[in-house]
Formats: structure tokens, C-alpha cells, sequence
């Protein structure tokens, strides 16, 4: 929306923050069996996970239309701040550009607290309500959040010992957090989650960005911050009145949520998925303010630690998503034809337009660049694209409709906005396929029938000509009225 709205190359990159407790659901959670409101301390419909769920603003409508309008509230926000912006990223030293990156390990990170306590991390490890899920997303089985106690169900505990049992002092050190997968000591077939993690920060004139390998709640990046920029202050770096403390992420690998002491205490989701302890936001607040001179116009002389370097599994990873096996298209026909075309009358703003094609699976090209669906516009004999991949209002669905032979089909829909200009058009659609018994990927084309928008053909127009001159012999021009939009 911001890129169209602003046109030419411009591009718009929308960093994510400490959002790790926040939802786009922002009519709440209810139950969708009973509509009654979720129960409160762990968001439970009788006591399992599964029927609350939480509501966009137009979940009447549908998941999608929530989405639009979201982005949108998103889209109007990040536009008035572009077009708002009065204060100029310079430093007092003439704008100074420094960062910081080093390694952690996260398995027994010692530290100490601002009262002068000693504390550490520990290994990574998931809680039981980590499996709850959330609002969002609810979990399976009978896991709930909330439950900082031994789960209820045993069952669950002979599963964990199963994969891993946890070490006395593993579970000493987690402590409230009941650990359900000790993935900090799990390593086959390579480490499960992350022991070792990033540190790294930016700064750009009186701007510091900080660096977050996982999800921090809204209260944790409150407190992080607030810490990042007493340190800048009290170090001479940046003023605290001039400083502007943002933080992105997860960025660089991925250690779960970050939550506060507090929230890891009552172990909801968030709590159960902070990875190395009740410890963990205030280990990742001491070793930002450690490396903060770094930030400095003139950073120390000896290099920050590069850190143990972790391990990487780029071309080791098991995916589990199956690969295309083979597509084919239904008996008698070919890839990309139309199967339901477009109707003969005119269609107008607000109406949909929708045609299906034999398909093929779109994960043998990934159209990078590129786009799977298109809508052009007919320019005296020459067809020109008009919308494609990049516009909200065309909508691209693939559908597997027969497993054994591969048989699939492509819904590509357009609600024509208001004020689209009169004309003719058509859909097309860009697949690839992949042979049977050669696995070959094939480029193909759908194209649909054209279709109008408004009324553009001459003996129709000719005829709303003598209709009107009629309408208004008999002094009805507001019937006559109600025609003027179609030619």
C-alpha cells in the first residue's frame, strides 16, 4: 500500500519490534463453540486450548479482509510519520555510524543484576505451555497455559524422558518453568535450538537499533530500552534527551520469546518459550550495556570478542516439507485451460471476477521477481498488465484435487476496485509444472476470456443512446441517470 501510494522505485521495509506478546486479533479471544469469552488465567473453553481463538476485526468477513485491514492501520501509520519527519539523524560530532556483533553461549552466561546478585542463564529448554500455543494459534492435546506446576497428564512426562530427561540442575535452573523438551541438550542430528547466540547492535547518529535474535514482549523491549539508553547517556554516547532507542527482530538465528522475570513466572506462552531461564532479559540488558562504548565515536582500541562461534547447518537441515512429486493435468485437457471462464456481461466496481484453470503445483517455481497471476488491459490491439502478484484485490488460490495422478486446479479472483477504468480485460495465469516420469518443469500460460469493465461495446452503447433520448422524451433522467456509468 505505501509503495503504490508513493510510486515510482520506492520500496518500504516494515522492521518488526518487540511484539512478542501482541496479536492482530484485536477483538479478542472467544469461544468458538460457545461464544463465550475465553477463561482468563489460561485461555481455556473447558479447559482445553482449542475453541479459544482469537478475533480480527472482521472475522464476520473473513481472515483476509482482517488482514487488509490491519495493513492498512499499518500503511496510514508509517505514512504519516514518512511525510512527518522534522528531526535529521545527526550526531553533535557530525553523525557517527558504529556497530557491535559478537557470540554468546547462553548455556551458563553468569552475570550480575543491577542490586549486585549474581545470576545465569541456562540451557535452552521449551515448557509445557510452550505446546498450549496461544490465541493465535492454539496447541493439540490437553497442554495449557498458565501451568507452572508438573503438568496433570503423566503421560506428557514420559514422552519428554523419552526424547531427553532433564538434569537436576536443568530443571533447578528453569525453575518455575516444568521443562516438556530440554532442546538446549538435544543434538541430533545437529542442535535443536540455539545454546549460542547473537549480540549486535547499530547506530546511526543518535539512533540505536538493537539487535534481538528472538521475540521480546512488549514489556521486555520497554525495560531493554529504557536500559540501552540510560547507558548511552550515562556513558557520554548519546544524550538521553536526543537518542531514539528502536528495537528489530528476531534477527541473525532464532532463541524463542525473550519475556520479563514476571511473565516467565506465570509460564503463558511466551514465558515457556524463554529459552535460557527466568534470567534471560536481564543476561541479554547486561551484555548490550557491557558492549555499548563500542557505539562510541572513538570505540575502544582492542576488537569486541568475536565469541564461540556456532555451529551451521545451512546444508545439513532436514526439511520435512515433501517435494512436488509430479503434476497432470485432468483428462482432455491441457495446463492453464480455463475450466470456469469469465461471465459475458459487464462487470462494474465492487463486482468479482473469477476463473479457474488447470493448474500445477506452484512450489516448482517460486516466481521470485516474478508473478503467478496478472490482469491485462486491451489498448487498441496491444494487452498491457495492469494488476499481478503485488495487488491486495487479486487473489491467486491453488488447489490439489486429485493426489494419485496430480491433478490440480487455480482459482485466480479479482474484486475490480471502484473507479477502474472502462474497458476490456482478461486473466492470466503463470504456472509451471512437472513431468511425471523426466520430473522436467515446463513454463505454461492460462489466458481467460475477455471480459468488460462498464460498457464498451458499440451496439450496446448505441442502444443506451436511444434509450436515453427516450427517458428523457418522457422526462425520466434519473432513470436515464442510473445508466451513465456503463458507457
Amino acid at each position: 500500500m505505501l509503495e503504490k501510494d508513493i510510486g515510482g522505485s520506492f520500496v518500504a521495509g516494515f522492521s518488526q519490534a518487540n511484539v512478542g506478546d501482541t496479536s492482530p486479533n484485536t477483538e479478542g479471544p472467544v469461544c468458538q463453540d460457545t461464544g463465550l469469552p475465553c477463561k482468563y488465567n489460561d485461555s481455556t473453553c473447558g479447559g482445553r486450548t482449542q475453541q479459544c481463538i482469537g478475533r480480527g476485526p472482521a472475522f464476520r468477513i473473513s481472515d483476509a479482509e482482517s488482514c487488509r485491514i490491519i495493513g492498512e492501520k499499518q500503511y496510514l501509520g508509517a505514512k504519516a510519520i514518512y511525510h512527518s519527519t522534522d528531526k535529521a539523524l545527526v550526531a553533535g560530532d557530525g553523525g557517527v555510524v558504529r556497530s557491535f556483533h559478537t557470540f554468546v553461549d547462553f548455556s551458563n552466561y553468569t552475570f550480575q543484576l543491577p542490586n549486585g546478585t549474581t545470576k545465569r542463564t541456562c540451557k535452552a529448554a521449551l515448557g509445557f505451555s510452550f505446546a498450549a500455543g496461544t490465541t493465535d494459534g492454539p496447541g493439540s492435546f490437553d497442554f495449557t497455559q498458565n501451568n507452572p506446576d508438573a503438568p496433570n497428564n503423566p503421560f506428557w512426562l514420559l514422552v519428554r524422558n523419552f526424547l531427553r530427561a532433564p538434569s537436576k540442575d536443568q530443571i533447578e535452573c528453569h525453575k518455575p518453568k516444568p521443562i516438556l523438551l530440554d532442546v538446549g541438550e538435544m543434538g541430533k542430528p545437529y542442535p535443536w535450538t540455539p545454546n549460542i547466540v547473537d549480540v549486535q547492535m547499530f547506530r546511526v547518529g543518535q539512533l540505536a537499533i538493537i539487535i534481538s535474535p528472538g521475540e521480546a514482549t512488549t514489556m521486555s523491549g520497554r525495560r531493554w530500552k529504557k536500559a540501552v539508553a540510560k547507558e548511552l547517556d550515562s556513558t557520554g554516547i548519546i544524550n538521553s534527551g536526543d537518542s531514539w532507542i528502536v528495537l528489530g527482530g528476531p534477527a541473525n538465528s532464532y532463541t524463542h520469546y525473550i519475556a520479563t522475570p514476571e511473565e516467565y513466572a506465570i509460564q503463558r506462552y511466551e514465558g515457556a518459550s524463554t529459552l535460557y531461564g527466568q534470567f534471560t532479559l536481564d543476561a541479554y540488558i547486561s551484555l548490550y550495556k557491557k558492549y555499548i562504548l563500542y557505539l562510541g565515536a572513538a570505540p575502544p582500541s582492542a576488537p569486541i570478542p568475536p565469541g564461540p562461534s556456532p555451529p551451521i547447518n545451512t546444508n545439513t537441515s532436514i526439511s520435512l516439507i515433501k517435494g512436488v512429486v509430479h503434476d497432470s493435468p485432468r483428462f482432455g485437457k491441457g495446463f492453464g485451460d480455463v475450466l470456469t471462464d469469465v461471465a459475458s456481461t459487464p462487470y462494474s466496481g465492487g463486482s468479482l471476477v473469477k476463473v479457474v484453470f488447470v493448474g500445477a503445483n506452484p512450489r516448482n517455481n517460486l516466481r521470485l521477481d516474478g508473478t503467478y497471476a496478472a490482469v491485462e488491459r486491451n489498448n487498441g490491439g496491444t494487452w498491457s498488465r495492469v494488476r499481478d502478484d503485488t495487488d491486495w484485490n487479486l487473489v491467486y488460490q491453488w488447489k490439489r484435487t486429485e493426489g494419485l495422478s496430480g491433478q490440480s486446479e487455480v482459482t485466480i479472483s479479482w474484486t475490480v476496485e471502484q473507479g477502474t477504468p472502462a474497458g476490456q480485460y482478461r486473466i492470466k495465469y503463470y504456472g509451471d509444472s512437472k513431468g511425471p516420469f523426466t520430473g522436467k518443469i515446463a513454463p505454461f500460460e492460462g489466458t481467460s476470456g475477455t471480459f468488460n469493465i462498464g460498457c464498451t461495446q458499440t451496439t450496446v452503447c448505441l442502444s443506451y443512446f436511444i434509450v436515453r433520448r427516450y427517458l428523457y422524451s418522457i422526462a425520466l433522467p434519473k432513470e436515464c441517470a442510473l445508466m451513465e456509468p456503463y458507457c
